[in-house]
């Protein structure tokens, strides 16, 4: 067997040692799939070592309709690389790679996988997850329980972060730190040193052209504005003029607090609620806070709303506020049953009321300022994502898309379209931003 020399970039080499967990994310260029597939080879290489078994190696996306989503190229690819072959024990077939002493290297979708079907894993001491953030808390816990048998069995990931909760990203950078027997690497275009001419004209390219995915591209940020949301350009303004992300907004004891609520409901299939948290100062939207449940009953948010001293704010449903939820009563009573002041739900705006909300946030948010919050940038993550959903074919749009995003934005249009804009010009603003030693804070002009 010929000796491998593989050029590791040195941003890799901790993923070099031998821990349960490796994990790089970053964003594109950074060379994150080209190394796992020279270590997926390499350990091809040596595998057979002193066990006389050759390597076991299960390659995973969560979806995989066909090879072509799969790495099976770009492990071919290095083994044309580094001139491996049937005479050193590699064979490649249509769906899998034979590696030496009968070791084989197989590609699959683990969506494919029953708790029951996993079991054939069982064997492998290899896994790697590719294109991990759409990967499901499902799958990565049926694959975590399955591939431990042999005490050196390794799982590895490698994916562009998209949102915190994304199962793999919080596995690996949650609040809780990666688990015990990992390593976890950050690489991006910069730290390849095999980056080249080409590569920097299309990173370039992709900076003028797509600001609002670029961050996410290149730099593994979190996806903060999707290409073609409704409201990437308005949530790129607003950071980029300091109205999102510098501080903690405080709230105007002497002003009320605004909550619009999209109302969601309690049962296991039930829609997602969102209440978002705003004060309206001059011409000024502060958004102070934002709250999201699924499955919990109004008493939850009540009592949520309650425990962050929200309990004097006016409530603004919308149109479905009427409906009975309990033994005859209204949406609308419950919240005034348990305190609230809560005027008439906003009537129904009838057909076309989605794309209405989507014009009313576009034409408020140069007054909107976000406090500084992780819930807050929950809700922004939300609505930098919603966007049109497309007949493909057809390239026609056909109205917002109804997914985990669609629930904060409706919440949030309901707000646009209730905005009353003062009579007071734009200029007399009665507060602006300022930085102090102790961090972002507010004060008077």
């Amino acid at each position: 067997m010929k000796a491998l020399r593989i050029q590791t970039p040195r941003v890799f080499v901790p993923l070099l040692e031998e821990k349960r967990y490796k994990a790089a994310h970053g964003g594109r260029g950074s060379g994150k799939t080209h190394f796992f597939g020279e270590l997926a080879i390499d350990e091809g290489v040596r595998f057979p070592g002193d066990y006389g078994i050759g390597l076991r190696m299960v390659c995973l996306r969560e979806v995989q309709k066909d090879l072509t989503q799969s790495s099976k190229m770009i492990i071919e690819d290095k083994l044309a690389k580094h001139g491996l072959s049937e005479a050193d024990g590699f064979k490649v077939f249509r769906d899998v790679i034979e590696t030496p002493k009968d070791g084989i290297i197989i590609f699959k979708g683990m969506r494919d996988y029953t708790a029951e079907s996993v079991k054939s894993l069982e064997g492998f001491r290899r896994a790697w997850i590719d294109e991990g953030q759409a990967f499901s808390a499902r799958s990565l816990s049926l694959l975590r329980a399955t591939i431990h048998r042999w005490p050196d069995s390794q799982i590895w990931a490698s994916w562009n972060p998209t949102r915190k909760n994304d199962a793999v990203d919080d596995f690996f950078r949650g609040e809780n730190g990666p688990p015990s027997g990992s390593v976890v690497v950050e690489a991006n275009w910069r730290d390849n040193p095999f980056w080249n001419a080409s590569a920097e004209e299309e990173r370039l390219t992709e900076l003028k052209l797509y600001p609002e995915r670029y961050g996410h591209t290149y730099e593994g940020e979190y996806a903060r504005a999707f290409e073609g949301a409704y409201f990437a350009k308005q949530i790129i303004e607003a950071r980029a003029q300091g109205r999102i992300g510098k501080g903690i907004i405080p709230a105007d004891p002497l002003l009320p607090l605004k909550i619009f609520v999209d109302i969601g409901g309690a049962g296991a299939e039930a829609d997602a609620m969102s209440i978002w948290v705003t004060q309206w100062v001059g011409p000024q939207i502060r958004v102070l806070d934002y709250i999201e449940g699924m499955g919990q009953p109004l008493d939850y948010y009540v009592n949520e709303l309650r425990a962050r001293k929200y309990e004097r704010a006016i409530i603004q449903l919308p149109h479905d506020g009427t409906h009975a939820v309990y033994n005859g009563n209204r949406y609308v009573d419950l919240w005034r049953q348990a305190g609230f002041e809560c005027p008439e739900p906003l009537p129904n705006q009838g057909r076309g009321a989605a794309m209405m909300r989507v014009e009313a946030v576009r034409r408020v948010f140069p007054f909107c300022w976000f406090s500084e919050t992780p819930a807050v940038e929950g809700g922004l993550d939300a609505l930098g994502y919603y966007h049109e959903r497309k007949d493909a074919a057809r390239n026609i749009g056909l109205g917002p898309e109804h997914d985990w995003s669609s629930h904060a934005a409706d919440g949030f249009g309901l707000m646009a379209v209730c905005y009353e804009a003062p009579y007071a010009p734009a200029a007399h603003v009665p507060y602006s931003r300022s930085r102090s030693r102790g961090g972002g804070s507010w004060q008077s002009v």
